[in-house]
């Protein structure tokens, strides 16, 4: 199986099919508990179409661009800062949702729907920095 470059954090490492599958199954069992639609999910991946979203959902993933692994890594970084943060897991779910002033008043579900993958970065980045502070 040839190797998917990973571009976050280390520029050097990569990622094999089978692990980037694994991503995007936790990044949509994720997406289930943050209550997100399809369309929200779909957005939050870099828009792949309909049909191939609904391949992703099936588990059938021939292969996933950059920019996707990028996301997926992000996203997965992003749920590991909220487990860390929260004890209770739905606290974290739901935060996602509700209104931040670190946003502008916008929850960081609106931040990261902005579209560009350095959006998820921006949440990811004030989660890490928040918990740096324990």
């Amino acid at each position: 199986m040839p190797a998917l470059t990973a571009t976050r954090d280390a520029p050097d490492a990569t990622v094999n099919r089978a692990e980037a599958a694994a991503m995007l199954r936790a990044v949509l069992n994720l997406f289930d508990r943050w209550q997100l639609t399809a369309t929200e999910a779909r957005h939050l991946l870099g828009d792949p179409s309909e049909r191939t979203y609904q391949r992703w959902r099936k588990g059938e993933v021939a292969s996933l661009p950059n920019d996707t692994i990028f996301r997926l890594g992000t996203l997965l970084g992003i749920h590991k800062a909220l487990r860390y943060m929260f004890a209770e897991p739905e606290r974290g779910y739901a935060w996602i949702r509700a209104p931040n002033a670190a946003f502008g008043g916008h929850s960081a579900l609106e931040r990261m729907s902005q579209g560009a993958p350095t959006n998820l970065a921006a949440v990811r980045a004030y989660l890490d920095a928040e918990r740096a502070g324990w």
